[in-house]
């Protein structure tokens, strides 16, 4: 069993391992709980996605007026469809989540850290294309 965090209604779901591709869903809410997006979160859904999630957490640390965000954005949401099942794709905008930027050291964007086990297991800062993004996520501590 995998722990999931709900990224609609902050519940924990738990999802036996060899179902993570095939859509699971939040038990409280019936929401998608890997369905291939970047979703947009806040700094509080991050904290407990980090302490909770056993799936491979891919953060992608961006602003709507950097230049190479807005060009790696297709790239996220195209290696966030690829890597449907395998891990999850999450966006933070750090001039909406200033402190949450602050507390991961971010001095440049765009910066992706990937978490396992609790704790960053990888950094990564610059645009990069999707298969990039993904090979990052896959080869990162806890990625399959």
């Amino acid at each position: 069993m995998v722990k999931l965090v709900c990224l609609e209604c902050g519940q924990t779901n738990r999802v036996p391992q060899d179902r993570l591709d095939a859509g699971p869903k939040c038990g409280t809410c019936g929401a998608a709980l890997m369905d291939g997006k970047a979703h947009e979160i806040d700094a509080q859904t991050l904290a407990k996605m980090i302490r909770t999630d056993e799936a491979p957490l891919v953060v992608d640390f961006w602003a709507p007026w950097c230049g190479p965000c807005r060009m790696m954005a297709p790239e996220y949401s195209k290696a966030a469809s690829a890597l449907k099942g395998k891990a999850r794709l999450v966006k933070l905008n750090t001039e909406q989540h200033q402190q949450a930027a602050a507390q991961f050291g971010i001095r440049g964007i765009p910066t992706l850290i990937a978490f396992g086990k609790g704790r960053e297991a990888a950094r990564q800062s610059g645009a990069l294309p999707a298969a990039q993004i993904e090979a990052f996520a896959l080869r990162s501590p806890g990625g399959r």
